[in-house]
């Protein structure tokens, strides 16, 4: 039987490693609870979560990325305040601070749909969605991943990335999305290795500061939609 009830959880600001352990502590645990239903032939509901957060500065590098797409050596990581951490997911390098909203969604897709393809392209519809409830127009660029604004012209530029790791259909990590973020950041990295395109945020391309919260609620509705959740 499949549970689509999922368990939010906004873990506010976060220090990027105490979240990762975080994640990964749900994630071992939900694995684990399929592992025990399929020995044992148990039908204990595997449970789901979906947590927003947002982390200090910090640059993270995926397991198909390049060290050299970091432009920054030690000092100049302490210069900026920030860390830097070779993870698990896929992906290249990207980077998460304060005024972006990070999403990890763990679900098990067993209890969704088993389709890593479908699973990315139902995040980034439900980015494309929140933003357009805010009249900006987004949109998929071919053979790259996350969310892009005028993705058919030379004006290309994105605003969400996505970096997921899937085990037994156990999703972790997920979404990076630029609300209020300092774009100077990115300067620092060739974000996601791809060195010709711009990164933008919903504060640059509105012109104002837009409130974080209301923003959380109308995104978490769209996964929640898309996903046929019942939010907890």
């Amino acid at each position: 039987m499949k549970n689509k009830k999922v368990i939010f959880q906004d873990w506010g600001l976060l220090d990027y490693q105490a979240a990762w352990d975080k994640q990964e502590s749900v994630f071992s645990e939900t694995v684990n609870i399929k592992t025990l239903n399929r020995n044992n032939g148990t039908e204990i509901p595997v449970p789901n979560y979906l947590v927003f957060v947002e982390h200090p500065h910090v640059y993270t590098l995926g397991k198909s990325g390049k060290p050299e797409n970091l432009l920054l050596d030690e000092a100049g990581l302490k210069e900026k305040s920030a860390s830097y951490y070779k993870i698990n997911r896929g992906g290249d390098i990207t980077y998460h601070g304060p005024g972006q909203l990070v999403g990890y969604p763990i679900l098990d897709l067993d209890n969704f749909f088993t389709d890593i393809h479908l699973y990315l392209r139902t995040l980034e519809e439900a980015i494309i969605l929140t933003l357009a409830d805010y009249g900006i127009s987004s949109g998929r660029y071919e053979g790259f991943t996350g969310v892009w604004l005028d993705a058919d012209n030379e004006k290309a530029r994105k605003i969400c990335a996505l970096g997921v790791r899937c085990s037994r259909w156990v999703t972790m990590h997920g979404f990076a999305f630029n609300v209020n973020t300092d774009l100077s950041y990115f300067k620092n990295i060739i974000p996601c290795g791809i060195d010709d395109k711009d990164v933008t945020s919903m504060e640059r391309e509105l012109g104002y500061k837009v409130e974080m919260e209301e923003v959380k609620l109308k995104l978490r509705q769209h996964i929640s939609d898309l996903f046929e959740m019942e939010i907890l």
